[in-house]
């Protein structure tokens, strides 16, 4: 008998950013909020956790924080709650422990709001990171994207990815065929005495690496990576001629 994949029902979006390589869209507007293709950039991944069935959104907010908070709460499919960081821009890792009481004892789905854009392939690449995880092995799996099959992304890449799906980081002035695509599942003990106050993510996928429990899973489809308001179009092309 197949064992049921466990399912993360909670989920946390990083909404907090200052969002400077988008100036001047983001000197009014958050960067969670700037629309592609008509919708805000927060909204498309929120439409995917749902669709994997998240129950509760976390959304941490910091900049024109009060324009993020009024637009996730209209949301109808899911709890919001919000993480406050009005005080102190928490960065990446700071914020996510600050959340922490909020998200539980079980894994949980994180989302970048300013990257996490993509055009899905045959099965929803949140569907793959399910089908992947495996918490006995892991302490964070990350969606990596290809970088020669992303739009808008000009990085050399993030990490090196081995056949079991480990992790290590490339090595410096290297180039590697994969880039963190801003989603991960992640599992609370990943945070165990992690700094307090501002930090960033990436001293905890170091620390995972080493311990041999960071992992990735491939996207399929098309990374759509918005970084500049240059990227808007160039991302609103590709999904036309997608859909096309």
């Amino acid at each position: 008998m197949k064992q049921e994949r466990f399912r993360p029902s909670k989920a946390m979006i990083l909404a907090a950013g200052l969002g400077k390589r988008m100036r001047p869209l983001t000197a009014t507007t958050p960067k969670p909020l700037i629309e592609v293709n008509g919708q805000a950039l927060i909204d498309h991944g929120m439409d995917r956790l749902a669709a994997a069935g998240v129950k509760a959104c976390v959304v941490n907010v910091h900049y024109l924080a009060d324009l993020v908070e009024v637009h996730v709460r209209r949301r109808q499919d899911m709890d919001i709650l919000i993480s406050d960081e009005r005080e102190q821009l928490l960065e990446t890792g700071g914020g996510i422990k600050k959340a922490l009481p909020m998200l539980g004892d079980e894994p949980f789905f994180q989302l970048n709001a300013d990257t996490c854009y993509w055009i899905e392939g045959v099965k929803p690449n949140l569907e793959h990171m399910i089908d992947a995880w495996d918490e006995t092995r892991m302490d964070a799996l990350l969606l990596v994207a290809e970088t020669v099959k992303s739009v808008g992304y000009s990085g050399k890449g993030d990490f090196v990815m081995a056949k079991d799906g480990s992790l290590t980081r490339r090595l410096e002035k290297s180039v590697t065929p994969f880039a963190y695509a801003g989603a991960a599942i992640l599992h609370p003990r990943f945070f165990d005495g992690a700094p307090d106050g501002p930090f960033s993510m990436n001293i905890l996928f170091d620390r995972a690496i080493e311990a041999g429990r960071l992992f990735g899973v491939q996207m399929e489809g098309l990374w759509l990576h918005i970084g500049t308001p240059d990227a808007i179009r160039a991302a609103e092309y590709a999904v036309r001629e997608s859909a096309a």
